[in-house]
């Protein structure tokens, strides 16, 4: 488990393909890292498989090139990392998997005084699990959604970059058109689960009282 509190930016040093997966080598200075033991690379769950002087490397299967923006990136690209909160740790930011739900896109960047307002576009399909104020992983980055509109085909979505995030994550280096690792809020999807809603529904439940008797008896309320 994660907490979307990025460590440090990394860098990677090279991809190579292995049939349909890959397998990635990882500048970073966090330390000591430990065999076996698991980091978010820009959102992405992996395990070091070896510990280099300075960095690491680990596999990436099909499905993670396939559905994170992992397997597009060549060498020099950053991304933002951090490992695995320990038991008892600080819960800084949101209770992250590195599960990634989908890839979305950057449409808008404006600056806001010392912060920067920036607006992604993602599948329809996560409209459900967003919320203004609720909470959503980028690249690895938990941050607060200040504003949700539902579109015919996708989701758009803003978020506010602070100064301490724009310092310290790549996702100030982003332009219009770049493509980025999305993770909705797990307890939404416990939510759902509870609530017995179906993913697949066309449009969010229309019996205002059935669901407030779910939400009392789910103990929500």
């Amino acid at each position: 488990m994660f907490t979307g509190l990025v460590e440090e930016v990394g860098s990677i040093v090279r991809l190579e393909r292995r049939g349909a997966g890959a397998r990635l080598a990882i500048e970073a200075a966090m330390s000591p890292l430990v065999l076996g033991e698991s980091v978010a690379v820009s959102g992405v769950c992996l395990t070091v498989d070896r510990i280099l002087p300075r960095g690491f490397e680990a596999d990436a299967s099909s499905e993670t090139l396939d559905k994170t923006t992992l397997g597009a990136l060549g060498p020099g690209a950053q991304v933002n990392l951090e490992r695995a909160t320990p038991l008892g740790g600080r819960m800084g930011g949101h209770v992250v998997l590195g599960h990634v739900d989908a890839t979305g896109t950057l449409v808008e960047v404006s600056a806001s005084g010392d912060a920067q307002r920036t607006t992604f576009e993602g599948p329809a399909q996560l409209a459900r699990y967003l919320a203004t104020k609720g909470s959503i992983a980028i690249d690895g980055v938990s941050l607060t959604l200040n504003e949700v509109t539902d579109e015919r085909s996708a989701v758009r979505f803003s978020v506010m970059l602070i100064p301490h995030t724009l310092a310290r994550t790549t996702l100030p280096a982003l332009r219009p058109g770049a493509k980025v690792n999305l993770e909705v809020d797990v307890l939404a999807r416990y939510v759902e689960r509870q609530l017995g809603l179906s993913p697949s529904a066309a449009a969010p439940q229309k019996d205002e009282g059935s669901l407030l008797e779910k939400l009392r008896g789910g103990g929500y309320m």
